[in-house]
């Protein structure tokens, strides 16, 4: 597949040669395709790269001559820490977070390595519930349960694990405390920071066929939300045609706001909301129609 055949346009041609030979330089067409999906449906822009293409050691289900499994580097698309960020400020309800707070410092022996790492570190989250209460949530992650190995046969730590074993640690325990604070808003996918370097035993590689249902499914649940959002924003003009409706003071000017409203909700081929419109327009009328009528007494006769 080429770029050109999948985009619609010069706009979305650019940014995926962006994509190309910027921020992904390493990724094939089909990788490009299923990432600028991802990002659509999670409504990200993918030059914020909260997106990433992790290599990951995939088990192929064959085993070698010794009878051990074999593995191949493979490029899976994972969230990072940045969109569990995003995606919980977008709620409305995130409050905050704690400064990471590290267990005492362990040293051991790691295979040929000695390491010094953090037990522990803990984080709080404080999220805004509905009734304007603050609740906090925690979560504690421990160093020898996170850490990333060099390969699959040994237990030493690998390079980013080893020059970082608090930054690293802090991160994995941010998107731990993330999920457990907003499960709706940012799910429990894995982020980037947790799984680079580790291995995955039950990931198949995807098909061609497998690539073009997946790029469909997303493509509808982009629609669906586009409709949900349409809809949503249609509410909000009913309510204002609602309100002006109902502040008539006179026959004459309930007439001249009905019909602008009448016209509206009949080009948008809103049954529903039309019929209401006719219901709110009759009460109205209705009501004016029953208000005393006062006359002026002029003094002078």
């Amino acid at each position: 597949m080429s770029l050109s055949t999948f985009v619609e346009n010069d706009t979305n041609l650019s940014v995926m040669n962006v994509l190309k030979e910027s921020l992904y330089p390493t990724a094939s067409t089909d990788e490009l395709v299923m990432l600028l999906n991802y990002c659509k449906a999670r409504r990200i822009d993918p030059i914020l790269k909260v997106i990433h293409l992790v290599p990951m050691s995939v088990k192929t289900g064959e085993k070698d001559k010794s009878g051990k499994d074999v593995y191949k580097k493979k490029n899976v698309i994972m969230p990072g820490i940045g969109l569990y960020r995003i995606d919980a400020v977008r709620t409305g309800q995130y409050a905050g977070i704690s400064a990471p707070e590290f267990g005492e410092d362990v040293t051991e022996q790691l295979g040929e390595i000695k390491v010094t790492y953090p037990r522990w570190c803990e984080m709080t989250i404080r999220k805004i519930l509905p009734d304007g209460t603050i609740a906090e949530f925690t979560a504690k992650e421990y160093w020898k349960e996170n850490y990333a190995t060099k390969n699959n046969f040994v237990i030493e730590p690998n390079t980013m694990w080893l020059k970082r074993p608090y930054g690293q640690l802090a991160k994995c325990t941010e998107a731990q405390v993330l999920r457990k604070a907003f499960p709706d808003a940012v799910g429990q996918e894995y982020t980037k920071e947790e799984m680079e370097g580790k291995y995955l035993d039950n990931f198949k590689e995807p098909s061609k066929i497998s690539l073009i249902k997946e790029t469909a499914k997303i493509t509808q649940c982009i629609e669906q939300s586009n409709d949900k959002e349409e809809d949503a924003l249609l509410e909000l003009d009913f309510k204002a045609d609602e309100q002006r409706l109902e502040k008539v003071s006179t026959l004459e000017e309930l007439e001249e706001v009905y019909k602008a409203s009448y016209k509206f909700w009949a080009e948008k081929r809103d049954a529903k909301r039309l019929k209401k419109i006719v219901d709110i327009k009759d009460i109205r009328k209705k009501e004016l129609q029953e208000l005393p009528i006062f006359t002026t007494v002029d003094e002078d006769k």
